[in-house]
């Protein structure tokens, strides 16, 4: 396993808001957390970020420990984040908000960069539009590339569909299959037919706390879990690409 949570807890001033968060994500593979709003997904990424330092446990990354480290080293170490709020320069150009984000100019970033304008073609017809003339959806594209052109490990995406219009959903489903050839995704997504589209493995957070992971294929048939710790029946999934 390439990441590992072990009994992670995490306050924000008086707030508990995760109490144990346990689980694994494989290499090479997009792992979902799921759950209801409020129920700590947001902030089990922070954590594993440094953004929001654990109070107890464990964050190991190739078995090397995580938790107690600033945000700047545990990105150098090859975890990239993706915020809800599509950090992206609105000044600059969709060429520069890449280029910015690239941490070397070698070959192997040239590379990264033209792998994130196949991946998004949307991008690649507006390299000289500035960030802030993009749609939702071109920015959350935007978002995501910038972290691709890093050498990023381990990627951590937070809800990416939010927002978006149904044939952008598509969009990024499409997207997302092809970035995990590429690198290992964890995926905070409410959208479950986009998880369902991209995921291979799923965590369920409710309440703080870690109550089931799995399969993501074999919680697609488990009308009792996507009931009662997602509020879903099977005639609400939809699809996504």
């Amino acid at each position: 396993m390439i990441l590992e949570l072990r009994q992670v807890k995490t306050n924000i001033n008086q707030f508990r808001i995760l109490e144990d968060i346990t689980f694994a994500v494989p290499e090479g593979q997009v792992t979902v957390i799921l759950g209801r709003n409020g129920a700590g997904k947001t902030t089990t990424l922070r954590s594993i970020m440094g953004l929001a330092p654990p109070a107890r446990g464990q964050i190991l990354l190739d078995g090397k420990a995580l938790e107690g480290l600033p945000p700047h080293v545990i990105a150098r170490k090859g975890v990239g984040f993706v915020p809800e709020d599509q950090a992206v320069f609105s000044a600059l150009t969709v060429g520069e908000n890449l280029r910015l984000a690239m941490r070397r100019r070698d070959k192997a970033a040239e590379a990264r960069l033209a792998f994130v304008l196949d991946v998004f073609p949307d991008l690649k017809e507006k390299l000289t539009r500035k960030g802030g003339g993009l749609s939702g959806g071109q920015k959350q594209m935007l978002a995501i590339g910038r972290a691709l052109v890093q050498d990023n490990r381990v990627l951590l995406v937070d809800e990416p569909s939010k927002g978006l219009a149904p044939i952008m959903v598509e969009k990024l489903a499409e997207a997302l299959r092809l970035i995990r050839a590429q690198t290992t995704v964890v995926l905070v997504e409410q959208n479950f037919a986009l998880a369902s589209a991209v995921g291979g493995r799923y965590v369920i957070i409710d309440d703080g706390r870690t109550v089931r992971e799995g399969v993501l294929s074999e919680l697609e048939q488990d009308r009792e879990l996507l009931r009662r710790y997602l509020g879903i029946s099977t005639g609400q999934r939809g699809r996504a690409g």
